[in-house]
């Protein structure tokens, strides 16, 4: 491997393994964040650490580095990058240069969001960033400042040219109906990125205004109100789940296809119903959470209608996967068992988010351990299963290896137990008042064995989680021949061979009328 090559690479599929290469790392720093956090409560009174600071930082970094250093780019730069100039028939992206500067610059922000942790004084305020502790008493925060910036950045200048790369670089006959179910729900997720970004930019740079420059926006004993950044952030940070739920739903799509062998179950519902309105919707229902923050209610409630509401093209893309099973030549290999997980997950966490919908029960539920467990259950573990059932989808093309498919299936089966033990185990305690958040649950004694058994699944997680990782870095190296086409997949990126060579195809693709990425066989 010449390391000069890949520096100053402009091809997407070896951006797109910068960006697997730095998510991954950010996702190990994140997970050892967790482990710490979990161990810390893991008996009552200091474990690890008799400073609570710290505590606070582990909480701020593992959700900061696991949403912006690793779902985000693990989904929109790993997989947009690898997959969709493969799966549209175009020998790279619209714009080359861009592409890596996107990916250098989501490395400067992960680099920057690591250094935070060797300052002086580091920032202990949640990934939130909540105004007035963040501007008085919560650290040095500009790091964190300017790392969302460039990776809002990078979001921005990825998302123009994956947009410009769809709509003009398709192949001779892929029509907008031929399209992937991923590459619809990764150009949903853009543009997305594309609305919303730009006001996380402005709430962190008005913080930090407020922090070091002296000014008010944020000081309601200066006319300020935190209220408004609560707003902003939740603004952007709400449809910043449907920027990772697009993305994870389409590698679903791909993954449920072609191991049921089946045409996606109602294409066009999906599309049109399901992402169309997403995209229409996450824009109207961030103030659910706000309920208790003190508003009319006739915005609660009507925030409480728009929050079940989106709950309908979430249903639709739900029942697309559900059907392209029914009647299905299924086979169980990795990637399979992942996607199904996710299945069962998301499913968990989409109903236990029924009551926090709900203004009468969210007064309640909010800020106890039953948030918690809800927002990983639907968002973050769920999430990391369908990109690790993506790489281990995409494995064979990428490497032009095969994975140890023991291994593969045993990692998802001890992820797959020590996800449920932790958080299942939340939403019962968090139901019962345990609240979050907390270092030292001395007034909540009666929660330590649960507390204890978070921890021991938290550790049968990362055990799970190694085993994937380790399967992959060894498949890479020492992994059988794994062939062009190992899964028989009717995707355009599997007509290529692999590891696809610059430019992907000898000569550009074309697709005759009938093709369709799901043209299986398989009637129902």
């Amino acid at each position: 491997m010449n390391l000069k090559e890949w520096i100053f690479t402009t091809d997407h599929k070896r951006v797109g393994v910068l960006y697997l290469i730095g998510s991954m790392a950010a996702f190990i720093v994140a997970g050892v964040m967790a482990l710490l956090m979990r161990i810390e409560l893991s008996t009552l009174g200091p474990t690890i650490t008799s400073n609570p600071s710290s505590y606070n930082v582990w909480l701020y970094a593992h959700g900061a580095v696991m949403i912006l250093g690793f779902q985000i780019p693990a989904l929109t730069g790993f997989f947009a990058n690898y997959c969709i100039p493969l799966m549209i028939g175009a020998k790279d992206v619209a714009f080359p240069r861009v592409n890596a500067l996107s990916v250098w610059l989501f490395y400067v922000g992960i680099i920057l969001a690591l250094l935070t942790f060797f300052i002086p004084d580091p920032p202990d305020v949640m990934w939130t960033g909540y105004p007035p502790y963040s501007t008085i008493t919560a650290g040095n925060t500009a790091l964190y400042s300017f790392t969302v910036l460039i990776l809002g950045f990078a979001s921005i200048i990825g998302g123009v040219n994956f947009l410009t790369t769809i709509a003009y670089m398709r192949a001779p006959g892929l029509t907008w109906n031929k399209l992937n179910i991923f590459v619809w729900c990764t150009l949903g997720a853009f543009i997305l990125q594309l609305i919303f970004v730009p006001v996380l930019g402005t709430a962190v740079t008005l913080i930090s205004m407020d922090k070091y420059l002296g000014t008010h926006f944020f000081d309601p004993t200066r006319g300020g109100d935190v209220l408004t950044y609560q707003n902003l952030f939740w603004f952007y940070s709400h449809p910043a789940v449907y920027v990772i739920f697009l993305p994870f739903f389409g590698v679903l799509f791909e993954i449920v296809a072609t191991f049921a062998k089946n045409r996606v179950f109602n294409y066009k519902a999906v599309v049109y119903g399901g992402i169309g309105g997403i995209i229409l919707l996450s824009g109207v229902v961030w103030v659910h959470h706000l309920y208790v923050t003190g508003m009319v209610d006739w915005i609660r409630i009507g925030q409480m209608v728009t929050t079940l509401m989106i709950s309908v093209p979430v249903g639709l893309m739900l029942i697309g996967l559900v059907g392209t099973l029914y009647k299905g030549s299924i086979t169980f290999e990795t990637p399979m068992l992942y996607a199904l997980g996710v299945l069962f997950l998301f499913l968990i966490g989409g109903l236990t988010g029924i009551p926090l919908a709900l203004t009468s029960l969210t007064l309640h539920l909010s800020d106890t351990y039953y948030v918690v467990g809800h927002f990983h259950y639907v968002m973050a573990v769920a999430g990391t299963f369908s990109i690790f059932a993506g790489v281990y989808y995409w494995f064979p093309k990428i490497t032009g290896r095969m994975y140890n498919e023991f291994w593969g299936k045993l990692g998802f089966w001890v992820t797959f137990v020590g996800t449920n033990i932790v958080f299942w185990t939340m939403m019962d305690i968090g139901v019962k008042g345990m609240p979050r958040r907390y270092y030292d649950y001395s007034h909540f004694s009666q929660f330590e064995g649960a507390h204890q058994l978070m921890t021991l699944g938290a550790a049968i997680l990362g055990v799970g989680f190694a085993i994937a990782l380790l399967n992959w870095i060894i498949g890479a190296m020492k992994g059988a021949p794994a062939g062009d086409n190992p899964w028989k997949s009717m995707s355009l990126e599997w007509t290529t061979v692999s590891p696809p060579p610059h430019g992907n195809w000898p000569s550009p693709p074309s697709v005759s009328e009938e093709w369709t990425p799901y043209a299986y066989d398989n009637k129902r």
